[in-house]
């Protein structure tokens, strides 16, 4: 009896905790589908470990850039399970791991995504040679906050910035921090913010506002806020962003007015304009993009109204988060994007406008990309100073940068390579740059034009060398001192063996030859006699004078007798000459036989019976070919 009461009572307390788990878990979901994040994760690591808990904790973690925590989670469901089904946390995993360094697994995640190898440490190596600018990074000084981003220049020293301080307004279930509101400051120094006042309430609301840009008068506004309004988009209740005009009048904000082209159904984010007025720039994920948020453009009029939005295209627009646009003095855009190459997260790039169109891309570097997200750039063109924001130290900061040119970049020699009698271009030729200690570091086929190029690294010694199959080679060394020459045009001049051997000829078929005597073998015998080594000491001397030269050793025979005996005898003789070439000396890497028996003849003694003994004596001959 007490047995039946223990099992009766075991399986009540299961039962009871197994309803009690599955509430548990159904509130934290309804946690997790409405972006409480912060809370989600507290619910999801008391919860029984399962696949879903997992895959909502680690997203929860990625949401909230907690990446050391989202990689580990992501890990431990591969481990637990085998694989990690969903491409979008594929993608999620990747850019985790991306976050906390670890190249060498993400690059197997992000080459599993987007289905071609992936070289992280390659590219950082890459852009450390190429990007044009580095920058000289500090956190912008500024009390009484532990998150601000979006920093924007309204009229000389004064700026304007978003900012969670405002410990009065809602807490974000997102990240756990007070609703953003507008502030402006004083900028001293370039690098500290003093006197910080909020935005009146004419601006500020419960809800978020951010990311405020202004006319060159700083007598307009353009700002993000939250809508009021939630609509049902895929099964969830969303507050859109939304973009905002305001205008000062009487030294005050007022008559803030939503723009038109705003839809309660997507976002429309992160405002910039054009110097002269005329255009402005933002983020959206409205319907017909490219991926999760585009960068768009609208022309404004001199009457008030507003063009139609107009996508900036694929060059700048990837399949996933293109956002933050910022438009300089000189029309060279900035924005923030995650889909594309980078050191993970949000990385800062820029794109150069030509002719009215936007050119591709260029990140702009490790010096002041991080792992994490790096966003909200913008610049003086003229004194080359630079405000961005970044949460590489786990909140959103507001940083400085001053750009210089990146002098790595600089480093280079470019050069062509050319005959140096005729003084033609030579496509085709391989040019290779080595190091001090003569390791190859590159090596190109030159195109059409002959040229070349190499990026080269300060205060090192260098060697180029152009080769040409039928030319010379011609190394020149040189060295990139650091307060000294730093671009070297050097052009490569390379000798024919033509023009340098009077032995050397070119045949009737256009092939390069060494042309000896005529080496004579005893009837049906593959032997070198004496005289024929004589004959071929020439060679011998030649080769031993460009150690570049390779020869193709190729035996030939006259008509006479069957076409499958000259063939082989052909072979026999061929072999037998290279090999007295490589007892002399001759590496056997550099010599290449073959015969070809009675299939090439120099004359019309293409039958037996039909020339003399003389004649058909022409066509028993062996040829030294300088390889391509």
């Amino acid at each position: 009896m007490r047995l039946i009461i223990t099992l009766l009572m075991t399986a009540l307390l299961t039962g009871n905790y197994s309803h009690a788990q599955n509430l548990r878990l159904n509130k934290t979901n309804r946690l997790f589908k409405n972006h409480a994040y912060k809370e989600a994760i507290t619910n999801y690591k008391n919860l029984d470990v399962s696949r879903e808990v997992l895959e909502n904790l680690a997203d929860s973690y990625y949401y909230t850039n907690d990446f050391e925590n989202a990689a580990k989670t992501y890990t431990q469901i591969k481990n637990q399970y085998s694989d990690i089904t969903d491409k979008k946390r594929v993608y999620r995993f990747a850019q985790s791991l991306l976050a906390i360094e670890d190249y060498q697994k993400a690059d197997v995640y992000l080459k599993s995504f987007y289905g071609k190898d992936w070289n992280t440490k390659e590219f950082l190596f890459e852009l450390q040679r190429t990007t044009p600018h580095v920058f000289e990074v500090q956190t912008v000084s500024n009390s009484g906050t532990k998150s601000d981003f979006g920093l924007s220049f309204i009229d000389g020293e004064m700026v304007a910035f978003a900012s969670s301080r405002n410990i009065n307004r809602p807490i974000y279930s997102w990240n756990g921090l007070p609703y953003l509101d507008l502030y402006k400051a004083q900028l001293i120094g370039g690098n500290a913010l003093s006197k910080v006042t909020a935005f009146s309430n004419e601006i500020n609301t419960p809800l978020h506002e951010s990311n405020a840009v202004f006319t060159e008068k700083g007598m307009v506004m353009y700002f993000n806020r939250n809508n009021t309004k939630r609509v049902k988009i895929n099964g969830e209740r969303v507050s859109n962003i939304q973009l905002y005009r305001a205008e000062k009048v009487d030294n005050k904000w007022t008559n803030v007015t939503l723009l038109p082209f705003n839809n309660d159904l997507y976002s429309i984010e992160h405002p910039s304009i054009s110097k002269d007025g005329k255009t402005l720039y933002f983020s959206s994920n409205m319907s017909g993009g490219y991926g999760e948020f585009d960068l768009y453009k609208v022309m404004l009029h001199t009457d008030g109204s507003y063009g139609d939005p107009i996508n900036l295209g694929a060059s700048v627009n990837t399949a996933f988060r293109d956002q933050f646009p910022y438009i300089s003095t000189i029309n060279t855009l900035y924005y923030a994007t995650n889909g594309k190459q980078g050191l993970g997260g949000l990385d800062m790039y820029r794109v150069n406008m030509i002719n009215g169109e936007f050119d591709n891309p260029i990140n702009l570097g490790s010096s002041i990309n991080s792992p994490r997200d790096d966003y909200a750039f913008i610049i003086d063109e003229v004194t080359n100073e630079s405000y961005f924001s970044s949460n590489r130290d786990g909140l959103d900061q507001i940083y400085s940068g001053k750009r210089k040119e990146n002098i790595r970049a600089k480093y280079m020699v470019i050069g062509r390579v050319q005959d140096s009698i005729s003084k033609k271009i030579l496509p085709g030729s391989q040019v290779s740059l080595f190091d001090e200690h003569g390791v190859v570091i590159n090596d190109i086929l030159t195109g059409r034009d002959a040229s070349y190029t190499f990026r080269l690294e300060p205060s090192k010694k260098y060697t180029v060398r152009a080769t040409n199959s039928r030319y010379i080679p011609q190394n020149i060394s040189f060295s990139t001192q650091k307060d000294g020459k730093i671009s070297h045009d050097i052009l490569l001049t390379l000798l024919s063996y033509e023009d340098a051997e009077e032995i050397i000829k070119q045949d009737r078929k256009g092939d390069i030859q060494v042309e000896l005597e005529q080496i004579f073998f005893d009837f049906d015998q593959a032997v070198i006699k004496r005289q024929a080594a004589a004959t071929l000491k020439d060679l011998v001397t030649i080769m031993k004078k460009y150690p570049e030269m390779n020869v193709e050793v190729s035996a030939h025979t006259d008509i006479r007798g069957s076409s499958e005996y000259n063939l082989l005898l052909s072979n026999k003789r061929a072999e037998s000459t290279m090999k007295y070439l490589i007892s002399q000396g001759i590496n056997k890497n550099r010599l290449r036989s073959i015969g070809y028996g009675e299939m090439q003849p120099l004359n019309n003694c293409i039958k037996e019976g039909l020339c003399s003994d003389e004649e058909y004596e022409i066509n028993r001959r062996c040829e030294f070919t300088i390889m391509q």
